[in-house]
């Protein structure tokens, strides 16, 4: 079985996307939770890239992720800046907690990691259940825009002690009745021409339609749903290249 948010892609992840850096989401979701006085919780928070910033804001947030390696850079990353939340390992359509969360947020299209169909609705299911009574799930999702088998993509990383890590990405699966795609990275890390480390990852990508979406979590019993683009709330995605976000309250 490949790994999936291994060692190496943990580490990448880290030097590419480091705490605090931005796509707009950053401040997006700090706005949209200024008023959230209660517990909030980050599914799959990765090594803390949007978590940290909520945190140094004074907001009181949990988070879990299913890969160790992800959680071990994130407590460290916490750890250096004074910063004890609570972590936890888990699955968006398992994990279980007595807290009930103000919000639920899931940003960057990490969702969409969830590729069988079945596991997503399990998830959305299991997020109503953990939020409160008014409770707001905020959620983002992309489409994909090229799904051509046989695609391959490579990027280098140079790191602080001079290594390089390489990544070769493949797809290798489209499944367009099942909306996802599967692809498989290969990535070596390097030192002065030696190889050091390698790696694989199988890395799954599902794909909604935004109407579709939309009427998914009317289906679980979220309520007044509003859908925003390029995290400008409530502007309707025009285009497919557009980050589109979900927010959603659990009425119970």
């Amino acid at each position: 079985m490949l790994s999936y948010y291994g060692r190496l892609s943990s580490e990448v992840y880290d030097m590419d996307k480091p705490i605090g850096h931005s796509f707009g989401d950053v401040e997006f979701y700090m706005n949209r939770l200024e008023s959230c006085k209660g517990p909030i919780l980050e599914p799959a928070t990765g090594t803390g890239r949007i978590l940290i910033p909520l945190l140094e804001k004074g907001l009181n947030v949990d988070a879990f992720d299913i890969s160790k390696d992800m959680l071990n850079i994130c407590e460290h990353n916490c750890k250096e800046r004074g910063l004890n939340p609570k972590l936890f390992e888990g699955k968006m359509e398992s994990f279980s907690q007595d807290t009930k969360y103000d919000a639920i947020i899931v940003p960057t299209g990490t969702f969409l990691l969830l590729h069988n169909r079945e596991d997503s609705i399990k998830a959305l299911q299991n997020f109503y259940r953990h939020l409160s009574d008014g409770g707001r799930l905020i959620v983002d999702i992309f489409l994909q825009t090229d799904i051509s088998t046989g695609t391959v993509s490579t990027k280098t990383w140079d790191c602080s002690n001079g290594d390089i890590i390489t990544l070769e990405n493949k797809i290798v699966e489209v499944d367009y009745i099942n909306q996802y795609t599967i692809s498989h990275g290969r990535y070596e890390k390097w030192r002065e021409g030696v190889l050091l480390q390698t790696e694989l990852e199988r890395f799954p990508l599902r794909w909604y339609g935004v109407e579709e979406f939309r009427l998914i979590l009317e289906s679980i019993g979220f309520k007044n749903i509003v859908i925003s683009s390029d995290y400008k709330f409530g502007q309707y995605p025009s285009n497919s290249e557009q980050v589109v976000t979900f927010e959603a309250v659990a009425i119970k």
